[in-house]
Order: structure tokens, then C-alpha cells, then sequence
């Protein structure tokens, strides 16, 4: 069974301190790596964590305030220094093609790779991205400027083929295909062969919801429901609750609010304000009402 593994390079909000850079994670699914937020530090990180830049296929950008976009420049010049050659493709918020262009313009002209940008709508839930092995769906966010979180949904097979069964009654390779699509096999003799006997129930697909900046607001519950892991910023402790209405951010306790109310099986928070020595009260903020809570640390790797 294939694993969604997520590094976290950064959980902080606003500015770098000596605790914790800015937001930044990417989540690895058969071999292949995506990124999400691009604060600073990044590549710093990446290289902590022994991540390949080579296998970084696609960078998310929630929304274009600094802590969540400023590590591109140097992470983009980085990759081509190392010779990057494949295509990367940037998705984010009306305005992430102006600030790449700029860059590009002033920076990039020996770049030696394609990038493609990708403007989002933030204000609708929809699938923007798909290749064989996930499909990424956007999800509005409420801030101070345009924001969306993102949905990654795995891709797997309905059935899996019983390759046992198949070599038993001698099922020539052309017909798997349609036996993975629900058909039954007819033998010569006229028996037919049940597709239930000639395969296995495939796993449901694993599901991460990235829900960075946002006041909290209930109904974004219904498009996360269920998921196996929610990231759900975590900026102030309920003390601050006025200062997180004040800012459009949420505390510990309506992170786990939300999780709560979405059937989440697990709850990570992160985005802490640098007001906070440590995660471990907002952590516990967020275990009163969510349990099956985690504190986001910068080298942090959870596989679900």
C-alpha cells in the first residue's frame, strides 16, 4: 500500500525566529514530492531533511504574504543551479504570475528549465491539478487577502488484481484490463470466472487537507470531511481569541473546533505566532477538544 509522507520545513507564521521558519511542508507520494507554501528557509530545510530538489514535481502557494511565498526566488535559482531541466509548475492566487515575472525578468534568463504558473480561483472549491497519482482540489479560506488551502486526494485502483487466480485459470494478459474495470472472464468452457475471485478490494484513497491562514468559519468542515490528516493553522492560543478575529487567523481551540466537526482522523497545527516559546499550550489547547492532535516542528515527518 502506497503512503502519503509529509515534511514539515516550516511552521511558523510571519517572520523567521530561532524556533521556527515560515510555513512551508511537502508531501510525498510514490516517489514523487509537492510543495506547499514556499517561506523562507525552504531549501534550507530541504536539505536538512534529505529531500531530492530533483523530485519536486509541483509548488502550491495558498496566498501571497511573504511568509508563505518569499523562499521561491531562491529556491527557483537554486534548482537550476543544480541543472534542473524538467518542466515545474507553479499554482497560486491572482498576482503569484506577476511576482514570478519579475523575478524571471531580472533573474532568469539562463534558467534552464520551464516554469508554468498557474493562476487559481480562491473562492471556489474545485480539482486544479491531476497526474496518476493524485488529484488537487482548492479550498477557499478566509483571510486578509486572497487565500485557499488545498485538498490532495489520492488516486487508487477500485480493484487490485489477483495475480494467483488469474495464473490458475490461465487468463491471457489482454484480458486484466478489463477484469480491473469490473468485468468477469469467460473460460472456453463457457464457466464464467466472478471478477470478486480474479481480484482484491482496492484502498480507499488517503486524503490531506492544507488549510493554512483563515478565520475559522464551520462550514469549511464539509470540504474536508473525513480526511485522514487536516493542517489547520493554529496562530494564536483562545486568550488571543480577538487578536485572531482582528488578523483573520484562528486559535489552537478552533483548529480542533473545525477538526472536530469535519470527522478529521487526525489534526496537525502549525503557523504559531512567534508570541509563543514553545507549541506545547497550544497543543494542549487543541488536545481538550481534539485528542488525536499533533504540534507541527520544522524535520517532522508523519506518514499516513
Amino acid at each position: 500500500m502506497n503512503s502519503f509522507t509529509l515534511h514539515i520545513l516550516g511552521c511558523g507564521s510571519a517572520t523567521p525566529t530561532t524556533l521556527h521558519w515560515p510555513s512551508c511542508q511537502i508531501l510525498e507520494l510514490r516517489g514523487k514530492q509537492y510543495m506547499i507554501d514556499c517561506g523562507e528557509g525552504c531549501q534550507f530545510n530541504m536539505r536538512k531533511s534529505r529531500l531530492n530538489f530533483a523530485r519536486l514535481r509541483t509548488i502550491f502557494i495558498s496566498h501571497l504574504h511573504g511568509d508563505h511565498c518569499f523562499g521561491l526566488p531562491g529556491l527557483l535559482s537554486t534548482m537550476g543551479l543544480l541543472g534542473r531541466t524538467g518542466t515545474l509548475q507553479i499554482y497560486g492566487p491572482e498576482g503569484i504570475e506577476e511576482y514570478l515575472r519579475t523575478y524571471l525578468q531580472l533573474f532568469g534568463q539562463r534558467q534552464p528549465f520551464e516554469i508554468e504558473v498557474h493562476t487559481v480561483d480562491t473562492i471556489r472549491h474545485t480539482c486544479i491539478y491531476s497526474d496518476p497519482s493524485l488529484s488537487v482540489y482548492t479550498l477557499p479560506l478566509q483571510h486578509r487577502i486572497p487565500t485557499c488551502g488545498y485538498l490532495f486526494e489520492e488516486k487508487c485502483a477500485a480493484r487490485h488484481l489477483d495475480k494467483l487466480s488469474c495464473d490458475f485459470y490461465q487468463i491471457p494478459l489482454r484480458a486484466y484490463k478489463s477484469i480491473l474495470e469490473g468485468a468477469d472472464y469467460t473460460l472456453n468452457t463457457g464457466e464464467v470466472i466472478p471478477n470478486a475471485r480474479l481480484t482484491t478490494p482496492g484502498h480507499p484513497p488517503k486524503r490531506y487537507a492544507y488549510c493554512s491562514d483563515t478565520r475559522f468559519f464551520p462550514e469549511l468542515a464539509e470540504l474536508v470531511r473525513g480526511v485522514d490528516l487536516l493542517y489547520h493553522e493554529a496562530t494564536f492560543m483562545n486568550a488571543e481569541k480577538s487578536r485572531a478575529e482582528e488578523t483573520n487567523h484562528s486559535t489552537a481551540a478552533e483548529a480542533a473546533q473545525l477538526a472536530q466537526l469535519a470527522g478529521a482522523r487526525e489534526l496537525l497545527i502549525g503557523h504559531y505566532s512567534a508570541r509563543y516559546l514553545n507549541s506545547q499550550d497550544l497543543l494542549a489547547e487543541a488536545q481538550a477538544i481534539f485528542p488525536d492532535t499533533r504540534a507541527a516542528n520544522e524535520q517532522q515527518v508523519i506518514t499516513f
